[in-house]
């Protein structure tokens, strides 16, 4: 009973007993019951319905990839000291860099043009903290990338790779944090860097171990997509003391996740104080049948956006986003959203394919194939997600 009382009242020296981590397991697997997290949002107190507020003559997420070898790349890999292994893929082989070069133009208006002195301000005294697994990790990295040439490197300063990483800006008295919290709720896979296990199992009503650390951040980003896509998962919930867990497939368990995350929102985030945003789900280019019906393959080899604006492929899940867009409204302005799922629907071009670091032996089959281990998920930079990051600013 101890540690069931203290999960609620915030206590954490019983994590040690009824946490989660890679080691747990589940004593043995029934259905799931239909219990569901707490989720009490009073729309009212919450803003009202609608999560995104834009004016209403302009969309920036509708819009069209123009070439623009100008103004971009906002940076170049060589030069960011932050760049990761997964993402430089010219430092590891491609040739091809005209992904670096498209600019995203809204139909009806434009993006405001992106300059890291004025977004060092707008964190001027403040924390921004990414929080999610490894797309929302490369948007992180993306923003790294995009401020550290507007401060001196003697002024900047970078925690080692751990579950919270933290860059800070001296002169600004700002940090910009990635949180690894693949599934928002608390999980076996919350470890930064060993999380490749065979059971999937959460804690659908414990968000506390993540929320203990970005409570005290002034914006946060949040996603959460590609880890539902990978079966069913287990529930473990915090009252359960013999170990059993309830299975549920992964889209309903998202759900859950979500209704707790939304729960926490609704009732510990001041508008005043505090800025709360939602990435919507990253694409996937996984079958080029999506966009070339009658092909083989996937994105490997690809040079060119999609220019169909009606485009929607199979990587991208439409019920998933509407069970997504039903728990935002009900939040109201107390999130917003960055839908950049059309937008980066068309960029079948920008993932890392297979030049990129793999941190698992590559056999000689998978050599003399590259499109069989092909990076068709994240995206290389600079590239896809600095325009994610173009639109965080436009709305800061």
């Amino acid at each position: 009973m101890c540690c069931d009382y203290f999960w609620y009242v915030m206590a954490f020296s019983c994590w040690d007993v009824v946490g989660l981590d890679k080691f747990s397991k589940c004593s043995s697997t029934v259905p799931y019951s239909g219990r569901r997290a707490v989720w009490a949002v009073d729309t009212a107190e919450s803003g009202g319905q609608g999560g995104v507020q834009w004016p209403e003559e302009c969309d920036v997420h509708l819009g069209k990839w123009v070439f623009d070898n100008i103004s971009y790349p906002l940076y170049s890999e060589s030069s960011c000291p932050y760049m990761s292994d997964q993402l430089a893929c010219h430092k590891h082989g491609r040739r091809d860099i005209g992904y670096q070069f498209w600019r995203w133009q809204p139909h009806n208006c434009n993006l405001k043009r992106w300059n890291s002195t004025e977004m060092w301000e707008k964190l001027r005294g403040k924390r921004l903290m990414f929080v999610g697994d490894s797309l929302n990790r490369g948007q992180w990295i993306s923003m790294l990338c995009m401020l550290q040439s507007a401060i001196p490197a003697e002024k900047q300063s970078i925690t080692p790779n751990a579950e919270l990483t933290i860059l800070t800006a001296e002169n600004y008295n700002a940090t910009v944090e990635f949180l690894w919290a693949p599934l928002l709720v608390e999980s076996n896979s919350d470890d930064v860097v060993d999380h490749r296990l065979d059971e999937r199992i959460l804690r659908p009503d414990g968000v506390l171990r993540h929320s203990s650390q970005w409570e005290h951040a002034d914006i946060l980003v949040f996603n959460s997509y590609l880890w539902w896509r990978q079966g069913t998962v287990k529930l473990s919930w915090s009252t359960e003391e013999n170990g059993v867990c309830e299975e549920i497939d992964g889209m309903k368990g998202m759900e859950l996740a979500m209704e707790a995350w939304a729960d926490w929102v609704a009732n510990h985030v001041d508008t005043q104080k505090k800025r709360v945003f939602f990435v919507t789900m990253s694409p996937t280019h996984l079958a080029k049948e999506d966009w070339e019906p009658g092909s083989q393959g996937n994105c490997y080899n690809e040079k060119l956006p999609i220019k169909d604006e009606k485009y929607w492929g199979t990587g991208s899940d439409l019920p998933t986003m509407q069970m997504v867009d039903k728990v935002l409204n009900r939040l109201g302005s107390k999130v917003t959203v960055l839908n950049i799922t059309q937008l980066s629907e068309y960029r079948k071009d920008g993932h890392p394919t297979i030049y990129r670091k793999f941190w698992e032996p590559l056999g000689a089959e998978k050599m003399a194939d590259p499109a069989s281990y092909s990076d068709c998920v994240h995206w290389c930079l600079p590239g896809v997600s600095d325009v994610w990051n173009e639109l965080l600013f436009h709305y800061l």
